[in-house]
């Protein structure tokens, strides 16, 4: 009886210990550890011995004996004085952690150097922190080719704190060049952990594909993404989880980190989850308020603006998308609809009164994967959106845009021999076909490779070679994502 009170004695002990402190000390305390098990055996082996003599000698007389200090049930004094000795480490362990800072501390990033070949643009080559402003965010060059680093901390009570650093591609080079925030944030609970207060700089919610190359099969994203979606928000709101559902909602700028004179209107955006289970679910976002309009913008040959009682003034935007994702076995299928408008905001003026149009849009994007193996996935995407209202106009692309395809498109003049503005009224619809491949090479590791098909109704593509205009591109990637 006595050995099995040792035995789980010495079990009880090794599952005693916060993990923090094993975190920290984890080689030196194993190692005490063994030492104790081992002192352990031997003390049971020794009462087993001492047992055994008792009742294989005959009667005596019982001895008084003075009283032993007192130890916890089942242990000799010897156990006792190395379970304080462990005890007493392991709590300073903890102490020094507590002080560092590196509670609920978390710490985690990742690179994804891409290599690039894009045809009509005649361009082939290596992608990895190159700053947005060298060459904008297009397409073919968007939020891959980045390193992260991610830093989140939760804090005594709840209370989450976040800081996210991508140097040159990530969100803050939207707000302003040599920006590396993409994301600062904190969230507070309030009357529970379920209901929190949120604010700061947070990247949109939107879409079934996500920023961070971790999170997305392909390299490239999808065109809703891309052209449909806000960037991010400096803002203050809510986030509630009630069982299945998520709820969140901002006020906010949207794509800025503050409001020029004369702009005192924000955004409401929210998202809204439902996860039917671990491998289904949906969800919808929306953006509604007064954003900046580029368009307003625009200056002549001389560089004077043309529409100078417009220019910086935001106008009125409305965003809705609805997505979903579903996955049954080695399958995985996504989807997402989108619907957008701005006032003021197409590329086309009105012809007869000189005054600027409203844009409006909408579009589709569905992707299909399926494991061949654990490690190697095959992957689909296609896309399309309608952008034919008033010579075309998306989210922040208000001007004929030769490399992305967006714009009323170009014809040939035979008699000058040159390529002018269509002067039809309509812009053009885009659509995208992509097929990639996936290896997990290791859990930290994944090689990815993409071809990707872009098309329009009408001459959009600039082919730099010759300063034609085509109906088509063709791009290839390839990608390596290492996390930590």
């Amino acid at each position: 009886m006595k050995a099995l009170k040792v035995t789980t004695l010495a079990l009880a002990l090794a599952a005693a210990f916060p993990a923090a402190a094993q975190a920290q000390s984890n080689k030196e305390l194993l190692n005490e550890l063994r030492a104790l098990k081992q002192r352990v055996t031997e003390l049971e082996q020794k009462l087993k011995s001492e047992e055994s003599k008792k009742a294989a000698a005959p009667a005596t007389a019982v001895v008084a004996v003075p009283a032993a200090e007192p130890v916890q049930p089942g242990m000799t004094p010897d156990q006792q004085a190395e379970f304080n000795r462990i005890a007493v480490k392991a709590e300073a362990l903890e102490d020094a952690r507590d002080a560092s800072g590196l509670r609920g501390l978390k710490i985690s990033g990742y690179i994804d150097p891409t290599f690039i070949y894009n045809q009509r643009q005649d361009r082939a080559g290596f992608q990895f922190l190159n700053q947005v402003g060298d060459d904008g965010y297009n397409y073919d060059n968007g939020y891959f080719g980045m390193g992260q680093l991610d830093i989140q901390k939760e804090m005594d009570g709840g209370t989450k704190w976040r800081l996210t650093l991508q140097p040159n591609r990530g969100v803050g080079e939207v707000f302003s060049p040599g920006n590396i925030i993409a994301e600062a944030s904190v969230s507070v609970p309030l009357t529970d952990l379920q209901t929190r207060f949120i604010a700061g700089q947070i990247p949109d919610w939107s879409g079934y594909e996500y920023l961070p190359g971790t999170q997305n099969k392909l390299i490239t994203h999808n065109l809703l993404f891309d052209f449909t979606l806000p960037t991010a928000y400096t803002g203050a709101g809510m986030e509630i989880t009630s069982g299945k559902w998520i709820v969140k909602g901002l006020l906010a700028n949207m794509n800025a980190s503050k409001k020029n004179s004369g702009n005192k209107a924000p955004v409401l955006a929210y998202r809204v989850d439902y996860a039917k289970g671990e491998f289904n679910g949906f969800g919808f976002a929306g953006v509604h308020g007064k954003a900046a309009n580029l368009r307003a913008d625009e200056t002549d040959d001389t560089g004077s603006l043309v529409y100078p009682d417009q220019s910086g003034k935001d106008t009125a935007l409305n965003l809705f998308e609805l997505d979903g994702y579903f996955i049954r076995g080695d399958w995985t299928v996504q989807g997402q609809v989108s619907f957008g408008q701005q006032k003021k905001a197409a590329v086309y003026a009105n012809p007869d009164t000189g005054e600027l149009q409203d844009a409006r849009w909408w579009g589709l994007s569905g992707l299909a994967a399926y494991k061949f193996t654990p490690q190697f996935e095959g992957i689909m995407r296609a896309d399309y959106i309608n952008n034919s209202k008033n010579g075309g106009g998306l989210l922040g692309y208000n001007f004929s845009d030769g490399r992305n395809g967006i714009g009323p498109g170009f014809v040939y003049d035979d008699a000058a021999g040159t390529w002018g503005e269509d002067p039809d009224s309509k812009g053009s619809n885009r659509y995208a076909l992509t097929f990639g491949l996936g290896y997990a090479f290791n859990l930290n590791t994944v090689f990815k490779m993409e071809y990707r098909y872009d098309g329009s109704n009408k001459h959009v593509f600039e082919n730099v070679k010759d300063g034609s205009y085509k109906k088509d591109n063709q791009l290839f990637g390839v990608a390596t994502v290492v996390s930590f």
